[in-house]
C-alpha cells in the first residue's frame, strides 16, 4: 500500500491536505474499504495550481532533448514498478490481476514510447511565407481522469502535456487513486522538475469543479461520463480555458453479410465484455443482418458462457467485479428494462454470477432482437451486456449505427476490404476499426458528438496541449 495515501504531491513533494475530509477506497470484490484518502478542498487545488503556475515558465523553455530524456526515464520507471500497478489496480477497480498485466499496464510505457517517436520528429517551428507558425505549451494544465483504465488515462494525458513543455494537476478517480499515487512517486523519481506534475485527490463535485473553474487554469483534459464533461464544460467557460474531452460512447459493431461471423461475433462479444464490459469504446451494439439473428444470437452466448468471471485474485478469471456499487446497480436497472422492453435474453440476465455472495459481479449478458429505441440501445450501459440488433440492408445498418448521441468508435467486420472502406467513411464517430486491427497508439483518439471533443494519442494529443502563435514578418521579404 502506498505510504502518502493522505497526502498530495505538490511542488516536488509530499504534502498533507489542508483540511480534514477523506475518501473511502472501496475493493469491489469484496465491497470493504481498502484505504482512505485525503480529499483536496478549494485551497488544495490553489497550492496545486500556483505550483505549476510557477514552474511553467522554467519548464516551458526546456529543450526537447531534456523532455525526451524525462519521458523515457518515466519508462523505465513504469517497468520497474509494473507489480505495484498492477496490484493496485486489481484492488481499486477490481481488473483480474491477469489482465492488469496483458491489457492495463502495457498501455503506459506504450504511451510513454509513442510520445517520444512523436516528440523526435515533430517541427515545433514552420516558416511559411515570410511567417513563422510556432507550436507553443498552453500553460497550467487539469488532468481529470477516470477509473476504468487507470495508467492509460493518466499516461495519455501526463506524457503528451510533458512533452508540448506544460505543467499540469492531475486529479485522478476517488475510484482509482491507489495507481496514481504510484505514477506520481515514479515521476518524483525520474526527476520531474518541482511543480511541473503535481497530483491532488478528491471529489469531481468539489476538487474537479475547483480545477476546472480556476482563474490560473489554462486547459481542462478530462475523460469520463457525458453527464460529467458537461458540468466540466460549464464551470471551465467563464475563464474561456481550453477544453479537451473523451466521454461516453455506444459503439456499433457493424457486421456485414460477407463477414466470418464465427470469428466476427466471438471477438465482437469478447471485446464487449472486456475489462467488465467498462470501456468507452466497447462495441455493444452488435448490428447484423436480420436473418442470421439466432446464428449470431448462438456464438454470441458460447462467448458470454466462456468469459469466466471471478475473484481478481484467480488467475482463470477473465472479468471482474464493476468497479463501484453505482455501476452495479446501473448495469442491473438496465438489463431489467432490456427484459421489461421485450428484447430476448439469450444468455445472463439480472443478479450476481452462480456462487457469488458479494462482490460488484455481473453477469456477462447477451440480448438479441433488439430495437434500436429501446434503453439498452441507446444508454452507455458500461458492463458485459451486449445487444444484437439486426438490420435490413446496408443503407440501414448504417443509419443504425449513426442513430446515437454518441460518436466515439465504430467497428466494421467484412470480407471485402474496400466496401469496409466505404462504409467506415459514412459512420459518424472518431475512431473506426476494420476487422478488429491490432491497437495502433499513434492514431488519435477521441469522438464526434456527445463522445467529447479533441483527440488524444501520438501526434494528435500532443497538439492538444500546444498554442499556434504566426510571428508575420519573421523572415524578410523576398
Amino acid at each position: 500500500m502506498h505510504e502518502h495515501l493522505r497526502d498530495f504531491y505538490i511542488g516536488g513533494q509530499w504534502v498533507a491536505a489542508a483540511g480534514p475530509r477523506t475518501l473511502a477506497v472501496i475493493d469491489p470484490a469484496s465491497e470493504q474499504a481498502v484505504a482512505t484518502i485525503a480529499a483536496a478542498d478549494p485551497s488544495d487545488v490553489d497550492r496545486a495550481v500556483a505550483a505549476a503556475r510557477r514552474a511553467f515558465e522554467p519548464w516551458s523553455q526546456s529543450s526537447v532533448a531534456q523532455r525526451i530524456e524525462l519521458l523515457a526515464r518515466i519508462e523505465q520507471g513504469f517497468q520497474a514498478r509494473q507489480d505495484d500497478l498492477c496490484r493496485a489496480m486489481s484492488q481499486e477497480m477490481g481488473v483480474p490481476i491477469t489482465a492488469a498485466a496483458a491489457i492495463h499496464f502495457g498501455s503506459g510505457p506504450a504511451h510513454l514510447k509513442e510520445t517520444i517517436r512523436v516528440l523526435e520528429r515533430f517541427a515545433f517551428d514552420e516558416l511559411r511565407g515570410t511567417t513563422l507558425v510556432t507550436h507553443e505549451p498552453i500553460g497550467v494544465c487539469a488532468l481529470i481522469t477516470p477509473w476504468n483504465f487507470p495508467i492509460n488515462q493518466v499516461v495519455c494525458k501526463v506524457a503528451p502535456a510533458l512533452a508540448a513543455g506544460c505543467t499540469m494537476v492531475l486529479k485522478p478517480s476517488e475510484v482509482s487513486p491507489l495507481s496514481a499515487l504510484i505514477i506520481a512517486q515514479i515521476l518524483h523519481d525520474a526527476g520531474v522538475p518541482e511543480g511541473v506534475f503535481n497530483l491532488v485527490n478528491g471529489d469531481g463535485a468539489v476538487t474537479g469543479h475547483a480545477l476546472a473553474s480556476h482563474p490560473d487554469v489554462d486547459m481542462v483534459s478530462f475523460t469520463g461520463s457525458t453527464r460529467a464533461g458537461i458540468a466540466i464544460a460549464k464551470a471551465a467557460a467563464d475563464t474561456v480555458k481550453r477544453v479537451a474531452q473523451e466521454l461516453g460512447g455506444k459503439s456499433p459493431n457493424l457486421l456485414l453479410p460477407d463477414a466470418d461471423f464465427p470469428r466476427a461475433v466471438t471477438l465482437g462479444a469478447n471485446r464487449c465484455f472486456n475489462n467488465s464490459g467498462q470501456s468507452c469504446v466497447a462495441p455493444t451494439r452488435m448490428l447484423v443482418p436480420r436473418e442470421r439473428m439466432d446464428e449470431a444470437a448462438d456464438l454470441a452466448a458460447q462467448a458470454a458462457r466462456a468469459a469466466r468471471v471471478g475473484h481478481p485474485s484467480d488467475p482463470q478469471a477473465m472479468l471482474g467485479p464493476v468497479a463501484t456499487q453505482a455501476q452495479f446497480e446501473k448495469v442491473q436497472r438496465l438489463i431489467a428494462e432490456g427484459i421489461a422492453s421485450g428484447a430476448r435474453l439469450v444468455v445472463g440476465g439480472p443478479g450476481r454470477p452462480e456462487g457469488m455472495e458479494r462482490g460488484w459481479f455481473v453477469r456477462p449478458t447477451v440480448f438479441a432482437d433488439v430495437d434500436a429505441a429501446m434503453s439498452v440501445a441507446r444508454e452507455e450501459i458500461f458492463g458485459p451486456v451486449l445487444c444484437l440488433i439486426g438490420y435490413q440492408n446496408e443503407e440501414d445498418a448504417i443509419r443504425i449505427a449513426n442513430d446515437t448521441c454518441y460518436g466515439l468508435a465504430a467497428y466494421i467486420q467484412s470480407a471485402d476490404l474496400e466496401r469496409a472502406r466505404a462504409v467506415a467513411r459514412r459512420l459518424r464517430a472518431g475512431n473506426i476499426q476494420i476487422n478488429y486491427p491490432p491497437v495502433d497508439r499513434g492514431a488519435p483518439f477521441g469522438g464526434y458528438k456527445q463522445s467529447g471533443n479533441g483527440r488524444e494519442w501520438g501526434e494528435f494529443g500532443l497538439l492538444e496541449y500546444l498554442e499556434i502563435k504566426g510571428i508575420q514578418g519573421w523572415a524578410p521579404q523576398g
